[in-house]
């Protein structure tokens, strides 16, 4: 499902643009084109530092930051195109699945939307940026169609708008974090046995200080949960243990540590155990809280990911298949894109490549 808050009502097509991610620790961009022989290529990405606690809880804090680090984002990216798909976080809008009958005029089907609205939105409609998408028939009930309603506050979509426009970028597209990661998966799946049908797939996205756990069955989104643990955690330990700031702590972990022969042992494994026990706990989680009773595997997204060995211990752990998820493995790479550099940077771009691919959008 994909949502346009700030573009035409149910305008779906976009022009040639780029998935700009906005998280609390970094800018990610990311340039994907069409070969023209049925694969994608990726022209461009970048992942830019976010300054410490201008993005906070997923709420623009510092406006001037966050459209500074764009700004270098963007020059790094060494591209012409202005364009952009940006998203927000899931937590941060409202959905709700509405059930309308067949066959409705556009003007009587945004009528029908404005009042299921206003039953479920604890806000006035002139407070908020409301979009819907027609999601297909109605299960079981041919005569009637299901529609997902999405709602977000109009500051948290001005915000975001705001911090590319002043960094010199049109904001075309206002997708929903979780989406633009399904979309992502979509490149994803064929991996899988069976490419996913019938399975139970967990995506764990391991932000800076929040994990995002998305579940999908037969490909189908069916669960969507945040839990407060992220990499922050690993950079605190780092901090504490070799007396560093927070920067240098920072880099030291994203250059693999060389801080020390006992690195691994005293702080990189304890980190690595206990994001595995997060993820147990998550799926626990969604257990208890619906139907399902099992998952059938895991793909673990973020920068955390990317650790050698924690796909490992996280199978382990639950017992369950675990793949490093990387959206980009059957795509054509532009020469500048190193492939190395890819490999580990890749699960942290999972957001950034669903935005992306907001230039295909079909007619």
């Amino acid at each position: 499902m994909q949502f346009d808050f700030i573009v035409d009502f149910l305008q779906t097509k976009s022009p040639p643009l780029l998935g700009v991610d906005i998280s609390s620790s970094a800018v990610k961009m990311v340039e994907i084109s069409d070969t023209g022989n049925s694969q994608y290529r990726l022209d461009s990405y970048v992942i830019e530092a976010m300054p410490k606690d201008a993005v906070v809880d997923g709420n623009i804090a510092n406006l001037e930051e966050v459209s500074e680090t764009i700004g270098r984002a963007w020059k790094r990216l060494g591209t012409k195109i202005k364009n952009v798909a940006l998203a927000l976080p899931s937590a941060a809008v409202i959905t709700k699945k509405i059930i309308v009958p067949q066959g409705l005029r556009e003007q009587e089907l945004e009528m029908q939307v404005e009042s299921e609205a206003n039953q479920y939105i604890p806000f006035a409609l002139d407070q908020v940026n409301l979009d819907f998408q027609i999601a297909g028939p109605a299960p079981n009930q041919p005569e009637e169609m299901e529609v997902l309603i999405a709602a977000s506050r109009k500051e948290k979509v001005d915000d975001r708008v705001a911090t590319a426009e002043n960094a010199g970028l049109k904001v075309m597209v206002m997708d929903v974090e979780a989406f633009a990661t399904q979309s992502a998966y979509e490149l994803i799946a064929h991996q899988l046995p069976d490419e996913g049908k019938n399975l139970a797939v967990a995506i764990i996205d391991i932000g800076a200080t929040m994990m995002h756990v998305s579940v999908l069955h037969d490909n189908q989104p069916v669960y969507s949960r945040e839990q407060p643990f992220g990499g922050n955690q690993l950079t605190q330990e780092i901090q504490r243990q070799y007396s560093l700031s927070a920067e240098e702590a920072e880099i030291a972990k994203r250059q693999g540590g060389g801080l020390s022969e006992n690195f691994e042992a005293d702080v990189l494994h304890p980190f690595m155990e206990t994001l595995s026990l997060e993820v147990a706990r998550a799926l626990q989680f969604f257990f208890s809280s619906t139907q399902y009773t099992r998952v059938d595997q895991i793909l673990l997204g973020g920068g955390c990911a990317a650790i050698p060995g924690l796909s490992e211990i996280v199978a382990s752990r639950t017992q369950t298949g675990t793949l490093v998820a990387n959206p980009f493995t059957d795509m054509a790479l532009a020469p500048r894109v190193k492939p190395r550099q890819l490999a580990q940077d890749a699960p942290a771009l999972l957001i950034a490549c669903g935005l992306a691919l907001r230039r295909f959008d079909p007619l």
